[in-house]
């Protein structure tokens, strides 16, 4: 795995977090136990800190930065799916970013919401507990409650897919 100080910056990863050999993470990062950052996922805390909870998975191409003034804070049991951007935000727990999503600075996604594929989370934006919040730019999807633990079962199924990927996973080149 490519895991980088930058100066005094140094990541803090859980020894049961598992970071794949292609995934990129730098200076102050802090992952829990049992999360797992998959290929080509850029995690750069050069500028402030960039925390993953307990459980969370990142997934293959994301990029997750911060901001001198704006950490990003990702919560307990969170997908994030293939080629998001999240800048400066907080994820509360239990919410799905949603392939190819982007998650502005200063936005907060409250705890079980579900941002759209494609969705874009203007600077800013709240988007409240256990909703779902689709387009470009980001709306409400009225009336719409997400179901309590929705992302149970991928939260598990990716915790064991980390497990086999560091028992199995070898390099043939």
């Amino acid at each position: 795995m490519a895991v980088y100080a930058l100066g005094d910056k140094v990541p803090d990863i859980h020894p049961d977090a598992y970071v794949h050999p292609d995934a990129v993470v730098i200076g102050n990062v802090s992952l829990a136990a049992g999360t797992s950052i998959w290929p080509q996922a850029v995690l750069r805390g050069d500028y402030g800190t960039i925390s993953v909870g307990v459980g969370s998975n990142i997934q293959d191409g994301t990029v997750i930065h911060c901001t001198v003034t704006e950490p990003t804070i990702i919560g307990a049991g969170c997908v994030v799916g293939h080629n998001a951007h999240i800048e400066g935000s907080t994820i509360e727990e239990g919410c799905l970013i949603a392939s190819g999503s982007i998650v502005l600075n200063g936005s907060v996604i409250g705890a079980g919401s579900i941002v759209g594929a494609g969705a874009v989370i203007a600077r800013g934006f709240v988007v409240p507990p256990r909703s779902m919040a689709l387009g470009v730019p980001a709306k409400i999807r009225e009336g719409y409650e997400v179901p309590l633990g929705h992302l149970e079962a991928n939260v598990a199924n990716y915790s064991a897919n980390a497990a086999h990927y560091r028992d199995a996973l070898r390099r043939l080149d």
